[in-house]
C-alpha cells in the first residue's frame, strides 16, 4: 500500500479506536487522528512479526491489525500524557 492509503487507514483506525476507547484525550481528535495513522503503521509492523502475514490492501484483517496498533498507542499516549 502507498503512503497515502496508509494515511486513510490510519484515519478510519483512529477514528475506531476512539470509538472503541472513548474518553477525554489531552490532544482531541487531531491527536487521535495521528495516533491512528501510527497505530496502523504499528499494528502492521506487529502483524508481520507474529507471522499473521503483510499488510497489503485494505481488507478486514489489515482493519484490525490497523485498530489494535492505534488503541494501544492511544492507551500508552493516555498513560503518558496525563501525567
Amino acid at each position: 500500500m502507498g503512503i497515502l492509503s496508509w494515511i486513510l487507514f490510519g484515519l478510519i483506525a483512529g477514528a475506531l479506536a476512539k470509538w472503541i476507547m472513548p474518553g477525554e484525550d489531552p490532544g482531541g481528535w487531531i491527536v487521535t487522528i495521528l495516533i491512528g495513522i501510527a497505530g496502523a503503521f504499528l499494528g502492521g509492523f506487529i502483524g508481520t512479526m507474529i507471522g499473521l502475514g503483510d499488510v497489503t490492501g485494505f481488507d478486514f484483517r489489515s482493519l484490525l491489525l490497523a485498530i489494535g496498533g492505534a488503541l494501544l498507542l492511544l492507551f500508552a499516549y493516555r498513560k503518558f500524557a496525563a501525567r
